[in-house]
């Protein structure tokens, strides 16, 4: 997932302590950075965490919408396929009746 290359989790930060020396930094300082920083984290959690319900859905659309572009395709096929048969029956039935006009001798007009 997301998380395999960081290092720190809110937790972490949040509960880690700095060891205080007389030279040290000043612990309200460092406390309202790291508060930031927690914000941060718990901020870009939560914006990767909508990012992956969000391509999740858009996969889960992606592969609802190629089913239906094959099933129309298939349709689509077969509709083709019914057209030529009926265009080809109408040309046989057309045929028919030249060849009858010229058996039986009718001069019909169409």
């Amino acid at each position: 997932m997301y998380q395999e290359g960081v290092l720190l989790t809110v937790k972490d930060i949040l509960d880690k302590e700095f060891k205080i020396d007389t030279r040290g930094y000043r612990p309200q300082e460092v406390d309202k950075f790291l508060d930031l920083i927690i914000k941060d984290y718990e901020e870009f959690s939560n914006m990767i965490n909508s990012l992956e319900n969000e391509k999740k859905e858009l996969i889960d659309d992606n592969i609802k919408l190629k089913q239906e572009v094959r099933n129309l395709r298939t349709k689509l096929e077969v509709v083709k396929e019914n057209a030529n048969e009926e265009i080809t029956n109408a040309d046989i039935l057309r045929r028919l009746s030249n060849i009858e006009k010229v058996i039986y001798g009718r001069e019909d007009n169409d």
